[in-house]
């Protein structure tokens, strides 16, 4: 380790010699390298974590440089996982960094988190974050928690069995379709940095052993109308399904959104998890509206998009078919992006 490269934050009270040491001996995966996931690992690698890994399933976009600041021009169309690993190595040669192109489901999600001390959410639908606090809660491994639409920005720290876990503050995610997505709502550069800066920061704390420093709050906050609110978290709920009853649902695949590949139609079909009967069609028509022409009914919400080769059909249970996607990850990202979940 050179060690004169982290001479600014040695000198922190906290850190030291002892405190760089540790950052250099953790692991840390973040799980989605869109935006959260490129400023929170780029803030982990300038810091010394010995080892990142960055998990991905999508390739970068021209609509994406406008806020993953870890990619250029020159890599649309490299997988996400890949062009980040690169840019990180070029920013900090005396780390290591992995870089995992996959899905990150059920049946991944154990390898690819394997052997690290802390995951990192960069993710942009709570279907996986609810997967992902399953595994945190099951193998005792924190996380930390982070989301980001429009100009509003959240962040929690989940430490299995001392802090409330996601389920204990949000019981159920929500329906499909029933939330904004940064496709539909947008987003701002400075809320995700000042969300990433937030993960980060904990992040350091946690890794060097300062656990009595960490936020142990819910932080929300509107960077447009210069609000902020820090929501005590509480004490663990006895009945949580996850932390309380050792539940599993994600993790042991009973609410994982299923896809098929339809034959000889060029389409797959998603199918959200159960109890998510009641999607509004109308609702989700207008917020599709400024990408494509899409027409609803009572029954379905059928349309093309204007800038992706992509024919979306969606029933009021939250089925979709997805016509002219790559690959089956494709479709579930075109789903998690418009729809929600």
């Amino acid at each position: 380790m050179n060690i004169g490269r982290y001479h600014r934050q040695m000198l922190v009270p906290g850190i030291g010699d002892a405190g760089q040491q540790r950052l250099h001996d953790a692991r840390v995966v973040v799980i989605g390298c869109g935006a959260l996931g490129c400023v929170s690992s780029e803030l982990l690698v300038r810091a010394g974590i010995g080892t990142t890994r960055v998990v991905d399933r999508d390739v970068v976009e021209l609509t994406n440089l406008q806020r993953q600041t870890l990619y250029a021009e020159s890599d649309i169309g490299t997988p996400k996982a890949t062009a980040a690993r690169d840019r990180l190595r070029a920013i900090n040669s005396d780390v290591e960094i992995e870089a995992m192109i996959d899905d990150v489901d059920a049946d991944t999600i154990r390898a690819l988190a394997a052997d690290c001390d802390l995951i990192i959410d960069g993710l942009d639908n709570f279907e996986t974050r609810f997967l992902v606090n399953d595994y945190s809660v099951a193998t005792g491994t924190p996380w930390i928690y982070g989301g980001a639409i429009g100009t509003t920005g959240m962040s929690a720290v989940v430490l299995p069995g001392d802090t409330p876990c996601l389920r204990c503050l949000f019981p159920e995610p929500p329906a499909s379709g029933t939330t904004p997505t940064c496709d539909t709502a947008g987003v701002l550069g400075p809320v995700i940095h000042r969300v990433a800066a937030q993960q980060a920061m904990q992040a350091i704390k946690l890794l060097t052993g300062n656990i009595t420093t960490i936020d142990r709050t819910l932080q929300t906050f509107d960077t447009w109308s210069n609000t902020q609110h820090a929501m005590a978290s509480g004490e663990r709920r006895a009945d949580c399904p996850c932390c309380g009853e050792d539940v599993f649902d994600w993790l042991d695949g009973r609410r994982t959104t299923s896809t098929m590949e339809l034959c000889g139609r060029d389409a797959v079909q998603i199918k959200p998890p159960s109890g998510h009967d009641h999607l509004p069609l109308q609702v989700l028509a207008d917020r599709l509206a400024v990408h494509g022409r899409f027409r609803c009914t009572p029954e379905v919400l059928h349309g093309r998009f204007t800038d992706e080769d992509i024919e979306l059909t969606v029933f009021p249970n939250g089925r979709a078919l997805v016509k002219g996607s790559q690959s089956l990850e494709h479709a579930r990202s075109v789903y998690a992006r418009y729809i929600g979940n």
